[in-house]
């Protein structure tokens, strides 16, 4: 189908620095529009021009020409589409040239010097464009300087010292300058700025940029506005930003630059108004005041919308722009004036609004409405189609339209037809839905609902009521996006960590995503130095620093909606000392403190500390002298005479405490006379004839003036008179001799200087010193109240006998003994001279009697009375005797259960450890323990006292029993010592023994019966595989419960059982662990043949022991010759082939030749065949082997005759003292060995190893000559 054209690219506005220019011009149509182009209202075809290249099948063109002024490309361009159906224009766009910027010759400002705390601009001066640069204040190794609220840069490129500081000294401030657009940098030549350490002078605020209290601005709706306020002074001033007549849109405003810089995106009309920027120090304040106006480019509010028209339909097309002034709105039709077209009744333009009446298809057009004030002008292209079509809908049907609770939305319904078809919409319960005031049907057809909510979910059905069309739709509606828990305002003291919360309540159908902006700025995470952290609902600000202070704002967006909150970060910091404070209205009394505070630092104060500091007193510390409350800044100060002050101030704020200011100069007031006398007056007197009179020492503050001392002043209570006595001290204590013991006085001490006295002190009574009491107790008596209790009572004594406060009485008891105990000392008052009481009580100073309890029955007591002050006691009472009367006995001191039988138990029982009487028997008593019977006490007294033990029988031997014994005197029967117990059970072995296996030993376990007596039986053993007999073992105890069997061969197969009454009761097979040892075939072992051959060479091996021992008896002769020869080494020696046998050690590597064997050449254990010289250095190595034999052969070998010499153990050649021969051994108790060595006859040549069955290894031991043979 046809269709007029429409622009679908426009082209836009642009500023070259080259003949890099290219402006877009794109439509849709049908047929394909022709393009054309006008410049400055003038015809221009772009592609009949060499300069220029055009893009075939649009009105896109590009400069190709590098060698021509840009400047002739300068110029207003307009695009028109054209086809047989109409003209659509585009927007009018201007092309600007300007050759690149370059850097003028200008006076160089190399090196600046100011004084510290001065303010500084250093200046950038950027060559003049359209098109401002980016500029960047960098040092030598292209970093940028840090700005902050004290060194700012301008929005014209300068950078601005508020106050300078001896670290901002430096010669490498460079200035950088980036254009862009041109493609060119610049770098000015580095500024010097040199600050000099002087002394800093605090500054009140003064207006940098802009200058003066007033400046107006004019912004375009749409644009961004920025307002800066870069300000000097001494502290570094704070900014804060107010919008006088109305609030300030949040949404579109962030606070730059540390807050020198309002940065307002998308002004709206609203925004107009005037701003005012307050910046405030210590030193005062000052303001400025922005007048902002904001006028508007046309921009629309009503669109005409192009549409199919059915011949004969009137039109309407509505257009209605607005901006500031209130554009001028016109008419063109295909790109000309309407004024310039033909004129036709049926057209009428009125307020805006193009009026077609009775369209016929020769009006189809592409109509142009034109909105143009001042700042510029906008078009919009409206075709009429005048067609005749059938009704259809274009809208697909099934859509679903998803929206939060809350919202708008529009379900669409597009249709299509000449003319245009009418559609409406129903619910799904087919009720019509135009009833609701928030349901509305647009032009389009669309249903638009506003202020959507849950109900309003739910299938739609849009139809054409024309025709048999219809679409259905279904809306969706969602829980609105809501932050419940909103990010803070945080008040962060530098260095420390920040942490936002943002938590939000989101549809749990939806997905969403938080994201975070300082500023309008999204955040990243910062891995590099780990600044910003997100952590769930959490964004964590590391190291906060003043750059750091902003607004932080979380946006929790979903496909449907989002939901924003902010917070704030502001740096605070303890406040900064106040100004030196001034000590003004000065008195004699008095004075008034001022002082003026420091920065807050983003915390107001909230109160002062006024310290002092005190010289010529013992500490000169500064002290706390005053705290001050809000933001008062001065105080009225109490003083004392004769003292120098100085002052100092501290402010508070919600962070903490400042530093303190610099001291105050000092202040001195004048010498008076003491204000006051001193405290704690009193006496201290302790030796008799002395009264010590001490007080609390004055503190050096209250002195008031020089030569301070004090007037100590005593006199009599009694007798005396009036007159008092006095002398000065220059501090406590003071005595006075000469007074007597313990008499009363009047006493007080007055402050005294150089200018005169206190005011009289009110007088204390004090006393002289105590001595001891003279006298005792008048007339104690003893009144016995029970067996282990006295009374004790005396009459007051006299008070002139106390000579000193009486604190009250002691009364002392020793204790003689028993009664029926003689006493060798007949006067019982020697007692109290030969050892200390047993019991001392003391009274009140009124009481008159005593009661003394836990006393021992039975028992002589001597008593004795005293007086007491503080000096200590007086002299005692005459000695009184007590005889304590009899009472019941204590427990008896132990008693044992021993059960004889089951159904018998003995009582054994020791006498009570205090009788307190005589003993006349004891009462026993026993009773069944039963959880649910009452079961009788059974009684049995004994009358002799001396009997210690009873046996009870016929018990209950399934019970148990709790047994009494009580002792008894004449008073009655004492306290019980009570044990439970039962009779013992016989006893039997155990039924089950559990068994540990080692490898030499076993563990053996059983479980003890209860109240079972212990039986004693055996564990027999017997090595599986051998000859050996059962093993007994020890009698062991069944009420053990252990027990471990121990010399055990490893890996070796063993039976077990246990035996009671040489019965067996229990049996069982065990395998010790570890590797078993190899055995000698039990077989050859126990043959006839193998036994007879031992034998034989076991008599064999006696003859010639005993042959070589009657021939060495002889004494035999030997020339020096074979004597000689007998030393020679035996590797010297011709081998024989006769030899006994030969045997070589791992050591005999060296010896290529067998040793000679003993008694060889049928010379038996001659002298020759001995050589016995050979054993005086013979440096050979004895062989050794060794037959293993079964512990079992060795027993059948345990009854035969020892060989000569010691054996050890019973065997056939034992360890034996015999002369030649070769030894052989069989041990009993383990296995034997014979062992063979060369070298003859010696004592060492037979060796019988018993108890280890492992060889030992072959290697020679050292050999040293027998005594024998010395």
């Amino acid at each position: 189908m046809n269709m007029p054209p429409k622009i679908t690219a426009q082209p836009e506005s642009i500023t070259a620095f080259s003949s890099d220019i290219t402006l877009t011009c794109e439509a849709s149509g049908n047929p394909k529009p022709i393009f054309r182009w006008q410049k400055d209202g003038r015809e221009f075809d772009p592609s009949s021009d060499p300069d220029f290249k055009v893009t075939p099948g649009t009105g896109t063109f590009s400069v190709i020409a590098e060698d021509k002024p840009i400047s002739g490309y300068s110029g207003r361009y307009v695009c028109f589409a054209a086809n047989e159906l109409g003209t659509a224009v585009s927007n009018q766009v201007q092309i600007t040239t300007e050759n690149p910027p370059t850097m003028g010759k200008e006076k160089k400002v190399l090196k600046m010097k100011v004084d510290q705390g001065d303010k500084v601009v250093l200046e950038c001066n950027p060559p003049a464009s359209i098109l401002p640069p980016n500029i960047h204040w960098m040092d030598r190794t292209l970093h940028h300087f840090e700005t902050n609220q004290r060194v700012v840069q301008g929005l014209d490129g300068n950078l601005y010292f508020s106050n300078t500081k001896v670290g901002d000294s430096r010669d490498d401030y460079t200035c950088n300058m980036h254009y862009l657009s041109a493609r060119t940098m610049f770098s000015k030549e580095p500024i010097t700025l040199v600050v000099s350490d002087t002394v800093a002078r605090k500054r009140r605020p003064q207006m940098l940029r802009p200058t003066g209290s007033r400046s107006s601005y004019h912004v375009l709706r749409g644009q961004t506005l920025q307002l800066e306020c870069i300000v000097q002074g001494l502290p570094t001033p704070s900014v804060r930003w107010v919008k006088k007549d109305s609030v300030m849109s949040e949404t579109r405003v962030t606070r730059r630059n540390s807050n020198t810089l309002l940065h307002l995106s998308d002004v709206q009309k609203a925004d107009e108004g005037q701003y005012q920027c307050t910046a405030n120090n210590s030193q005062g304040t000052v303001t400025h005041v922005y007048n902002v106006v904001v006028e508007a480019a046309p921009y629309w509010r009503v669109k005409p919308v192009s549409q199919l028209y059915a011949p004969g339909e009137d039109v309407k097309l509505d257009c209605e722009a607005d901006g500031i002034p209130t554009p001028q709105v016109s008419w063109s039709m295909n790109g000309s004036p309407l004024p310039e077209v033909d004129p036709d009744p049926r057209r009428i333009v009125k307020a805006g609004v193009l009026l077609l009446k009775n369209v016929d298809f020769y009006d189809t057009a592409v109509f142009q409405c034109k909105a143009t004030n001042k700042h510029g002008s906008i078009v919009v292209n409206t075709y009429v189609y005048v067609i005749e079509l059938p009704p259809q809908i274009l809208t697909p049907t099934g859509q679903t339209y998803r929206v939060v609770e809350g919202g708008l939305t529009s379900l669409e319904c597009r249709s299509f037809g000449s003319p245009m078809p009418q559609v409406s919409w129903e619910s799904e319960d087919q009720t019509s839905v135009m009833s609701s005031s928030r349901v509305s049907q647009l032009i389009g057809g669309a249903l638009h609902i506003t202020n959507v909510t849950h109900d309003d979910g739910g299938l739609y059905t849009c139809s054409v009521t024309s025709a048999n069309a219809s679409i259905t739709a279904e809306l969706d509606v969602f829980d609105k996006t809501v932050i419940t828990l909103p990010p803070s305002e945080l008040r962060v003291q530098r260095g420390n960590v920040s942490v936002f919360t943002c938590v939000a309540q989101v549809d749990r159908r939806l997905e969403y995503e938080l994201q975070w902006r300082k500023d309008g700025a999204k955040l990243d995470d910062s891995a590099e130095d780990d600044k910003y952290t997100f952590e769930g609902p959490e964004l964590r600000v590391a190291d906060v620093q003043d750059e750091d202070q902003g607004v932080y704002t979380c946006d929790v967006i979903t496909v449907l909606d989002n939901a924003e909150a902010s917070g704030s970060i502001t740096i605070v910091d303890v406040p900064d000392p106040p100004n030196q404070p001034q000590v003004t209205n000065k008195k004699d009394r008095s004075v008034t403190l001022t002082w003026s505070p420091g920065e807050d630092n983003n915390s107001p104060i909230t109160g002062y500390i006024v310290e002092v500091e005190v010289t010529g007193v013992e500490t000169d510390d500064w002290m706390e002298w005053r705290r001050i409350v809000g933001n008062e800044q001065q105080a009225v100060l109490s003083l004392r005479p004769f003292l120098s002050y100085r002052f100092r101030v501290i402010a508070i704020n919600d962070v903490g405490m400042s530093r303190p200011s610099q001291a105050s100069d000092p202040h001195s007031t004048l010498a008076a006379p003491p204000d006051s006398n001193p405290v704690g007056v009193k006496s201290e007197s302790v030796d008799p004839d002395q009264l010590v009179i001490t007080w609390d020492e004055m503190d050096q503050q209250s002195f008031n003036g020089p030569a301070f001392q004090y007037k100590v002043m005593w006199r009599r209570v009694v007798g005396a008179g009036p007159a008092w006595s006095s002398n000065f001290s220059s501090s406590p204590p003071y005595v006075v001799t000469g007074v007597g013991n313990f008499t009363a006085f009047d006493i007080k001490v007055q402050a005294v200087n150089e200018l005169g006295l206190a005011p009289d002190p009110v007088p204390a009574i004090g006393y002289s010193g105590e001595d001891v009491p003279l006298a005792p107790p008048m007339d104690p008596a003893v009144e016995v109240l029970n067996s282990t209790a006295i009374k004790v009572k005396w009459f007051p004594i006299a008070m002139e006998t106390v000579r000193g406060h009486l604190l009250g009485y002691k009364i002392h008891l020793w204790h003689i003994g028993p009664m029926n105990v003689p006493h060798h000392h007949k006067d019982p008052g020697q007692h109290v001279h030969h050892q200390p009481p047993g019991i001392t009580l003391s009274t009140g100073p009124t009481e008159t009697h005593k009661v003394v309890a836990d006393l021992q029955p039975y028992s002589k007591y001597v008593l004795r009375a005293t007086v007491f002050n503080s000096k200590g006691e007086g002299v005692g009472s005459e000695p009184l005797l007590i005889h304590m009367p009899e009472g019941v006995p204590s427990p008896p001191a132990d008693l044992e259960l021993v059960s004889p039988s089951e159904t018998e138990m003995t009582l054994h029982w020791k006498p009570p450890a205090q009788p307190n009487g005589l003993l006349t028997g004891y009462l026993v008593q026993y009773q069944q323990i039963s959880e649910t019977d009452y079961s009788p006490v059974q009684v049995v007294s004994i009358e002799n006292p001396k009997i210690t033990n009873m046996t009870i029988n016929r018990l209950d031997p399934r019970s148990r029993y709790r047994f009494h014994v009580r002792g008894r005197t004449s008073k009655g029967e004492g306290k019980p010592i009570t044990k439970e117990g039962a009779t013992m059970l016989d006893g039997s072995p155990p039924a089950f023994i559990n068994v540990s296996v080692g490898e030499t030993l076993l563990n053996l376990s059983w479980a003890s019966q209860e109240r079972q007596r212990s039986v004693g039986f055996y564990l027999e053993y017997l090595r599986k595989g051998g000859w050996g007999k059962w093993v007994r073992s020890e009698k062991l105890d069944s009420s053990l419960s252990f027990y471990q069997l121990q010399g055990l061969q490893p890996g070796s197969e063993y039976r077990l059982r246990a035996t009671y009454n040489n019965t067996s009761f229990w049996d069982t097979e065990v395998h010790t662990e570890g590797a078993g040892v190899m055995q000698v075939q039990a077989g050859f072992a126990t043959e006839g043949w193998f036994i007879g051959l031992v034998s034989a060479v076991a008599l064999l091996v006696l003859l010639l022991l005993i042959l070589c021992f009657i021939r060495r008896s002889k004494g035999g002769k030997y020339s020096v010759k074979d004597k000689e020869e007998g030393h020679i080494d035996s590797e010297a020696r011709p081998m024989k082939d006769e030899t006994f046998g030969e045997y070589r050690s791992d050591n005999d590597d060296k010896h290529t030749a067998s040793q000679p064997s003993l008694c060889d050449d049928s010379k038996l254990c001659s002298e020759d065949g001995l050589g016995l010289g050979d054993y005086g250095n013979s440096h050979s190595h004895s062989v050794q082997t060794e037959v293993i034999m079964d512990e079992s052969l060795a027993s059948q070998y345990s009854a035969a005759t020892n060989a000569t010499g010691n054996g050890n153990g019973t065997g056939v050649g034992g360890n034996g003292n015999g002369i030649g021969g070769v030894g052989l051994g069989l041990g009993v108790g383990g296995v034997g060995g014979i062992i063979m060595r060369d070298g003859g006859c010696g004592p060492e040549s037979l060796e019988a190893p018993s108890g280890d069955v492992s060889p030992p290894p072959l290697q020679p031991p050292p050999y040293s000559p027998s005594p024998a043979f010395s």
